[in-house]
């Protein structure tokens, strides 16, 4: 039997146990079709919200499971169970960063309006913040919102955006005053419709999921749709991104512990020069090397995550635990790549999908290059 790890508790394993079978029985067995298609059918989120797994940290009279980010974090290790890096990153987005905000910082009434169908898997959300032009600095976003009667008319791109395709909702930062900025920025929740077109974007990885380029062509958007006070989304987007990296951090630790799993069963069963993989010392090394990897990968973002939920800011932490696991997961998927020789560069197998479809760690969320400068601020460097 094994024990529960601070801060989770045998309540978090068991719901552990239970996201890990429902996942590897309805949705695990669709992961290589869905990555061929380049597509994972929207009734993915009706089954994940029938299951609760749509609203875990969301309160009882939204929808949601009366939890706390701690079983919210349960679901983002066990999602890299589906085997398809796409359909783990879209429905990440939706209740990792897309409807957070509005749970947050939202008015009653979008709540109602917006959080408690997502919650249900009737309306799929995104975040759109990135631009063609503006990725990292977020500062100097170019989309614009101008005031019109009863609201906004807002014009621009957003590129790079998880559910772009697919989403009935955009949480969108624009500039509302001409200089932008720190305080000169705003949210607006966006609903698809006239104006708003998406462009399919074609990836190296995450092919199951939809990533895309949106444009808003003299986009209506009411007042209501106002996410948070005017001018000062700024602060909400930093906000968001907390738990938006420590979710990747927790996300790249469950993707670790699974691809040691099967490669290190992969080396037990090949067998070359007349005995296992694992009986070669230059592997067996390997795998200590990747199972002491994994092990600190999670310490740290466990570590982060104990602070985080106890009503810190740990930013420090948060961002060494982004900017360490994404880096050491893409390392152990390259790793696990090379253990499998050349079957593991065949699409048949796993392994060349999920090293893939790790590379985006260390760009998305905030690169590696722009946690070394938080880090660099926040140490007085």
């Amino acid at each position: 039997m094994s024990w529960p790890v601070p801060p989770f508790t045998q309540e978090h394993e068991d719901l552990r146990d239970s996201i890990r079978g429902f996942l590897q029985r309805e949705l695990a067995p669709h992961a290589q079709r869905w990555e061929e298609e380049r597509w994972f059918p929207n009734d993915v989120f009706e089954a994940l919200a029938g299951q609760g797994l749509l609203g875990l940290k969301y309160p009882a009279e939204y929808g949601g499971q009366g939890g706390d980010y701690l079983h919210e974090s349960v679901l983002c290790e066990e999602l890299a169970r589906i085997g398809s890096g796409g359909t783990a990153a879209g429905i990440g987005a939706h209740v990792n960063i897309a409807t957070p905000p509005i749970w947050k910082f939202g008015s009653e009434r979008q709540k109602q309006r917006y959080l408690v169908p997502a919650i249900r898997g009737e309306k799929i959300g995104a975040l759109g913040i990135t631009e063609p032009g503006a990725g990292s600095d977020v500062a100097s976003l170019r989309a614009s919102a101008e005031p019109a009667s009863g609201g906004w008319v807002l014009n621009g791109e957003k590129t790079y955006i998880t559910n772009g395709v697919r989403a009935d909702f955009i949480v969108t930062a624009v500039r509302t005053t001409a200089e932008g900025g720190h305080h000169g920025t705003s949210f607006l929740i966006v609903d698809r419709g006239d104006g708003v077109s998406s462009s399919k974007l074609d990836k190296l990885g995450w092919h199951a999921s939809d990533t895309a380029t949106i444009a808003f062509e003299d986009v209506f958007v009411p007042e209501d749709n106002l996410l948070g006070p005017l001018n000062e989304g700024f602060r909400l987007i930093m906000a968001n991104f907390q738990w938006e990296r420590l979710a990747m951090a927790l996300g790249a630790v469950g993707a670790m512990q699974l691809a040691w799993e099967r490669t290190a069963a992969f080396a037990r069963e090949r067998h070359a020069f007349g005995r296992p993989l694992s009986g070669h010392q230059a592997i067996r090394h390997k795998l200590a090397d990747l199972a002491a990897s994994t092990y600190a990968c999670r310490c740290v973002t466990y570590d982060a995550l104990r602070r985080f939920v106890d009503g810190q800011e740990p930013v420090s932490e948060v961002t060494m635990a982004k900017l360490l696991t994404q880096r050491a997961c893409f390392e152990l998927m390259d790793a696990c790549l090379q253990i499998h020789g050349g079957a593991g560069y065949m699409r048949e197998y796993w392994v060349e999908r999920a090293a893939r479809d790790a590379r985006l760690g260390p760009i998305g969320g905030g690169s590696d290059e722009i946690m070394r400068e938080i880090l660099g601020r926040t140490l007085s460097l």
